[in-house]
């Protein structure tokens, strides 16, 4: 279902997350949105795999954040990334375009973030000569493609909001669509969905999380 009563909320980092008050679930931490994203996502994910081509796939593209820094850290890099981001339900342009992420970074939204939002679905589109993007309007479960990655950002809402995408058979299935040396990072630590990773093959390691949270999750297929 797509949930109403949406809006901006600003957190420790000064970064915007967005509430949704119906189910009272953020999308991002309320201790630091951009904390977060970089510490579990960019440097504990994108940097911990030594490849100058990465394929990532984003499980929630919310936001836009976690693509967003990605793509900026594509260009400081130079490793050139095919980045494909699933989301269901999109943020609303009323939304997205007062989040402000661009502006705490001090890049120019108009290359590194709303086109994120703005562009066609569906499509793969070349942002840079680092950067490809495509954003598939679908559910992970109904998600197929023969499509392999170096990276899995996984970051659905938590485990007791959608206990159904943080199953065994969901992280058999991510388990599937990496490449060997590939990885799957989460703000989550919980016991179960460690146990569902390990039972999906791969093996897991628990690392300092970000603030506000003891620790997150890397599991790599060997």
């Amino acid at each position: 279902m797509k949930y109403g009563n949406i809006h901006i909320v600003e957190t420790s980092d000064g970064s915007h997350t967005i509430k949704i008050v119906d189910i009272d679930e953020h999308y991002h931490s309320v201790n630091g949105a951009l904390h977060e994203s970089m510490h579990v996502f960019i440097n504990n994910g994108f940097y911990y795999i030594n490849s100058n081509k990465l394929n990532i796939l984003e499980m929630g593209f919310g936001s836009g954040l976690n693509a967003m820094l990605t793509f900026a850290e594509s260009e400081k890099s130079n490793r050139t990334v095919e980045y494909t981001a699933l989301e269901l339900y999109p943020v609303d342009e009323e939304i997205f375009s007062k989040l402000n992420y661009a502006e705490i970074l001090n890049v120019d939204p108009n290359k590194y973030f709303l086109p994120l939002h703005t562009c066609e679905w569906n499509k793969n589109i070349e942002l840079n000569k680092n950067f490809i993007f495509k954003k598939i309007n679908t559910d992970l479960n109904k998600y197929a493609d023969n499509k392999h990655f170096d990276i899995i950002y996984f970051d659905a809402f938590a485990p007791d909001r959608q206990s159904e995408l943080w199953t065994e058979t969901v992280f058999k299935k991510m388990f599937s669509i990496l490449n060997i040396g590939g990885i799957l990072v989460t703000y989550s630590s919980k016991g179960e969905v460690k146990r569902n990773m390990r039972n999906a093959g791969f093996k897991v390691k628990r690392l300092q999380g970000a603030a506000g949270k003891h620790h997150m999750l890397r599991a790599e297929k060997n």
